[in-house]
């Protein structure tokens, strides 16, 4: 067996340890919250730090002098201002906290992107990423391993086209962050309830049946008697998944079990802050502004709470 080849099984392997549950297998995607911290300006801005910085860069900013902190403020600003018109917005202001929350998301891309943008033309075709990930298995029908690579680059091949929008069989770095991330874009929905119906659909009717559903997330493994959750999840499956009451999920229903409409956490921060940012109330902050509240955005090594929550009250 090549290296290369070694490498691959290796980490499917590793996925595949991963992903299996000790107790209960997770398919539900929650947006994560932007911060473990308690919520509560009257007590600290930990909570404004992790959600604007992601609680590691964070961390870095609390070793900074206030004049680093502000300085590193202030460029940041020039990133989040999308559409360089001087102001930053709540919609521009939401994007970036729900980048900075997925920093390692696009880590994770980059470090890809670099192993298969072969020409190094900025663009990854599907030719090339079937290469690079499969291009050395191919020939080989029957993997000494039993792994039916064949089948899962088909799969793969089905989602680099809907993460394709404009059909050119090429990726943008975008479209490329959408095919390794489904789960994080809109358009792609389709295609991370489709994958999931074909995991857990064992029958291959096209539905999830309550046995299904149950069988995905517990292996009874010899015991005699199910655990609490399990019963839990049976009843949940009747009375909340199934809607319909035909005994089975569809594709609607699927959906709406792992990809809930949760609360807008990164929204709602981004209101708050220019809420408490906005001196002259024309509902868009300026670099100006955001600096002056640098407390509430950052911190550094000498912020004075106190102090800061005098200005607080000021506004």
């Amino acid at each position: 067996m090549t290296l290369r080849r070694l490498l691959l099984c290796l980490s499917l392997s590793m996925a595949c340890v991963w992903s299996k549950p000790t107790e209960k297998k997770e398919r539900v995607h929650h947006e994560a919250q932007l911060s473990d911290k308690v919520h509560d300006d009257a007590q600290s801005f930990d909570y404004d730090h992790d959600a604007f910085l992601g609680a590691d860069e964070a961390k870095t900013f609390d070793q900074l002098t206030p004049e680093e902190s502000k300085e590193r403020l202030g460029k940041i600003v020039s990133k989040i201002d999308d559409d360089k018109d001087g102001f930053v917005t709540v919609d521009e202001l939401k994007a970036w906290i729900k980048f900075a929350q997925k920093r390692w998301i696009f880590e994770d891309v980059e470090r890809q992107w670099k192993g298969h943008d072969l020409n190094e033309d900025g663009l990854i075709s599907w030719e090339e990423y079937k290469n690079a990930t499969y291009g050395y298995i191919l020939d080989d029908p029957d993997p000494d391993d039993g792994f039916n690579y064949k089948q899962m680059m088909v799969r793969d091949e089905r989602r680099f086209h809907a993460a394709d929008t404009n059909g050119d069989l090429v990726a943008t770095k975008e479209e490329f962050t959408a095919f390794l991330h489904p789960e994080e874009y809109d358009y792609m929905k389709g295609i991370v309830v489709q994958e999931t119906m074909e995991d857990i659909d064992k029958n291959g009717d096209g539905f999830i049946d309550l046995e299904e559903y149950i069988g995905d997330m517990y292996s009874q493994d010899g015991d005699t008697e199910e655990p609490e959750w399990v019963k839990t999840e049976r009843e949940q499956f009747v009375e909340f998944r199934d809607k319909n009451r035909d005994g089975r999920m569809d594709k609607e229903e699927t959906k709406d079990w792992i990809l809930p409409t949760d609360y807008d956490h990164a929204e709602a921060e981004a209101r708050h802050l220019v809420y408490e940012s906005d001196r002259d109330k024309d509902g868009r902050l300026t670099k100006e502004e955001i600096v002056a509240k640098h407390d509430l955005f950052v911190g550094s090594q000498a912020t004075d709470f106190g102090e800061a929550l005098v200005r607080h009250d000021e506004f």
